[in-house]
């Protein structure tokens, strides 16, 4: 800083230390105050610009919501309900990450989103698929481990450590990520009313998720709290971090049907039970259900929006065996293909596998296991062996399952 009336004159601008409140020395040169606030709007500017090419993306660019489910579609079927939700999710977070703070001053704010469905009808793999289209840092977390600080478990904060390990530990990108918490429904309360003991693994966890998700600055520890206790902190603005919940919530179409019943009443009440669809209950899920089943209000009205997944019927199921980019019999044919193989299966087998995957209940995730155990010997024996060709026959589909079946009973 130099004094008034030298007669020194910015470098930048050329006005003199007589029309300018402040003026900065440097070695060859000067520069006054205006100019210095200037150079910062500049650097503000390019740094935002250098932020948002890391991204890769511009508003010209930007996935549109169809473009997204388009992608959805190659590798998950069915759900369009839910592909709609998380595909609108995902391009509003995007904008949200590329927004200019206008004279208009209008932020917009994040919609975390819960997803509700059966086990095995795709909730993760929506999440894991999402992520493969994504240029943002994403990562899933498991709610089952977590549990309130200073009890055997892992603590809220280390969802962000997975997060910062995903984006290389640079707080800038993981700070405009994607998380998507897994078996939410497990940490509900065990009652619907609020809990007088300490229910560490379930509403105390429920409130420790509520700073997360609403936005704030925490303080993570990079290596996991309890194993380093000595390591610093980093700290981590959840403002624009997107959070996608989902969970099975395993009977909840119970609350479903008390709630629907107790809408149903007077002249009309016959009518309008008949028209409610017994056989999937959950497509009429609300706020309140997840209330009753054990999810705190403060934790519903973070996660506004809500959509369900549908149960998988025989079609669907058939279908994920052949359609999916990833399908599980493309699956096994890449790996025969990869030893010299070539295997196929026939129609009748993909019938067989669907109509034990009704049998036992499971989704999607039982017809991976019962083809499991249809190939099992046949991946043992096959590479050892010099045959080029191999089909899957109903016969040898069935005698394998059966086989499978009683070695297990004989085991356990």
């Amino acid at each position: 800083m130099v004094s008034k009336n030298t007669g020194h004159r910015c470098s930048f601008c050329g006005r003199s230390d007589k029309e300018v409140q402040l003026m900065i020395t440097g070695i060859d040169g000067y520069i006054c105050n205006e100019c210095v606030e200037r150079a910062n709007e500049i650097c503000q500017e390019a740094l935002k610009t250098v932020s948002q090419s890391k991204l890769g993306l511009d508003l010209k660019t930007l996935p549109k919501p169809q473009e997204i489910k388009d992608f959805l579609d190659q590798y998950v079927i069915g759900q369009d309900e839910a592909k709609r939700y998380l595909s609108v999710a995902v391009y509003n977070h995007y904008k949200r990450l590329l927004q200019k703070m206008g004279d208009d001053e209008v932020e917009i704010e994040k919609s975390n989103i819960i997803m509700v469905g059966a086990t095995g009808t795709g909730k993760t793999l929506l999440a894991r698929t999402i992520a493969k289209f994504l240029s943002v840092p994403f990562t899933i977390v498991d709610a089952t481990v977590l549990t309130e600080a200073g009890y055997v478990g892992e603590d809220i904060e280390s969802i962000l450590t997975r997060l910062l390990q995903v984006a290389d530990y640079d707080v800038k990108a993981a700070e405009r990520g994607i998380v998507f918490i897994d078996e939410i429904d497990k940490i509900a309360r065990k009652g619907d009313n609020p809990s007088i003991t300490r229910d560490v693994s379930g509403e105390g966890v429920q409130q420790g998720l509520l700073k997360l998700l609403e936005g704030s600055i925490v303080n993570v520890p990079p290596q996991g709290g309890r194993k380093h206790p000595e390591q610093r902190m980093i700290a981590v603005d959840t403002k624009n971090i997107l959070f996608i919940c989902g969970g099975a919530f395993d009977g909840i179409e119970r609350k479903i049907a008390q709630r629907l019943n107790t809408h149903v009443v007077g002249y009309h009440a016959v009518e309008n039970a008949a028209k409610v669809d017994k056989d999937n209950m959950m497509q009429y899920i609300a706020p309140q259900d997840l209330k009753a089943f054990g999810l705190i209000p403060e934790i519903i009205g973070r996660m506004p929006i809500l959509t369900y997944l549908n149960p998988l019927d025989r079609t669907a199921l058939r279908n994920i065996l052949t359609e999916p980019k990833n399908s599980i019999t493309k699956q096994y044919i890449k790996l025969f293909e990869m030893d010299g193989v070539k295997l196929s299966f026939n129609d009748d087998v993909l019938e067989y596998v669907v109509d034990k995957a009704i049998e036992f209940k499971l989704g999607a995730r039982g017809l991976r296991s019962i083809v499991e155990a249809i190939m099992m010997d046949v991946m043992f024996d096959l590479p050892s062996s010099k045959k080029k060709t191999f089909t899957v026959t109903l016969d040898y589909a069935k005698s394998q399952l059966e086989k499978a079946n009683i070695s297990r009973l004989q085991n356990s």
